[in-house]
């Protein structure tokens, strides 16, 4: 499986690279649209799952309604924006304005994640668009949930990669993640990532809540900050594709301090940008979270 895995990662990313020969959009431009189509091919799966169990249930048979879904932590999928609906339409039709308009439908009919899917599919060129369409059709269908984060996460790492050091602002290697948490043993309570780019720290976490046998929604709570609206949208997206929810919000860290952090959080975890400098500590001269006052230096290094 391990194989059939990296050959379909590198068909897609083969796929989704000809966007930038083709659409002339910069890698921080088209690996959103991207990481949506793959978000959406996971939710409608995920629909499709539960779909089948809820019709087989007695007396819901003629009255399941979204609530239903949501109540089993599954996004409704309204019928505009099935990916299967999306595919089949003829190419001439296939078009960047029906996903649009599908990720719009998504997000009315789940409050909870409007605002972050991607809506900008009308920049890509049609028949590039009902290409990478197709090869996210062929991922397998009936494999095991996890794939689908698996992919999400290889992509978000090659499109960190081809953006160079500015990569490095919403990706931290996967090996890096995972020894932080190791370390941590983040196995219980609330989790704080205060430079939470696209969300590493808690999917990993969730990951060795998993591999202790217990589930993750019932164990950890999430909680993040991050800079950037854009990333703020990769990481909600990051969470939905693995199944996960979390607090995050947009902010600049360095002087906001929006989730209240001081003695509410049971492991905080980070890979913070390093040596910023020319910090404003005239803005944090009365910040709780500095009780035994702010370092000399204005480079960030020494606040984090």
């Amino acid at each position: 499986m391990v194989s059939n895995n990296s050959e379909l990662e590198a068909r897609l990313w083969g796929t989704a690279d000809q966007l930038r020969a083709n659409s002339g959009l910069k890698a921080s431009e088209y690996s959103t649209p991207v990481l949506g189509l793959i978000f959406l091919r996971y939710a409608d799966y995920k629909f499709a799952l539960a779909e089948k169990t809820l019709s087989g249930k007695k007396g819901l048979r003629h009255a399941v309604t979204k609530d239903n879904y949501q109540a089993q932590g599954v996004l409704f999928i309204p019928e505009t924006a099935r990916f299967q609906k999306i595919l089949n339409l003829p190419e001439g039709f296939l078009t960047g304005q029906v996903i649009n308009d599908g990720m719009k439908a998504i997000e009315t009919e789940n409050p909870n994640i409007n605002g972050i899917l991607p809506k900008n599919y009308t920049a890509i060129e049609n028949t590039t668009l009902v290409e990478l369409f197709k090869m996210i059709s062929s991922i397998p269908i009936d494999s095991e949930g996890d794939v689908f984060g698996k992919i999400y996460e290889y992509f978000l790492q090659e499109f960190a990669m081809s953006e160079g050091h500015k990569g490095g602002e919403f990706y931290t290697p996967t090996s890096l993640v995972k020894l932080i948490v190791e370390i941590m043993e983040p196995c219980h309570g609330r989790i704080l990532d205060p430079a939470c780019g696209s969300g590493g720290m808690f999917v990993q976490s969730a990951k060795f809540v998993q591999n202790h046998q217990k589930s993750p929604g019932s164990e950890i709570a999430i909680f993040g900050e991050e800079k950037t609206g854009d990333t703020v949208r990769l990481c909600k997206m990051n969470l939905a594709v693995h199944g996960l929810e979390g607090d995050i919000k947009e902010g600049n860290t360095y002087y906001e301090d929006l989730h209240d952090t001081v003695g509410k959080f049971d492991f905080v975890m980070a890979n913070p940008p390093f040596n910023v400098n020319n910090i404003d500590k005239e803005r944090l001269k009365d910040d709780k979270r500095f009780p035994l006052g702010l370092p000399k230096s204005d480079n960030g290094n020494y606040l984090w």
